[in-house]
């Protein structure tokens, strides 16, 4: 490695730490953590509402949570998507 090389690398691990990245990607694509966030809500509602089901059988509620941490997640990614292409083909000037 070149010199040059070498100081871009140690300049690059010492100012990002964990948290500096953490943040970086939440600035970067901020409907991901959003749609984790919403994921683990979803998790805790169920495992919540799983002592008060009443006479619905486990698999069954089991199945419905996991259908509504997956939906959560997939319409948080899409929102992300489609802002992505919205900052990037109508929000960016033409070139």
């Amino acid at each position: 490695m070149s010199s040059g090389q070498e100081s871009v690398l140690s300049e690059y691990e010492s100012d990002t730490s964990q948290t500096s990245k953490l943040l970086r990607k939440f600035k970067e694509t901020p409907f991901v953590p959003i749609g984790m966030a919403g994921f683990a809500m979803v998790v805790g509602y169920g495992l919540y509402k799983l002592k008060h089901r009443g006479e619905m059988k486990m698999s069954l509620h089991l199945i419905h949570m996991r259908v509504a941490a997956q939906g959560f997640v997939v319409g948080a990614l899409t929102c992300g998507v489609l802002y992505s292409m919205f900052q990037e083909y109508v929000v960016k000037p033409k070139e």
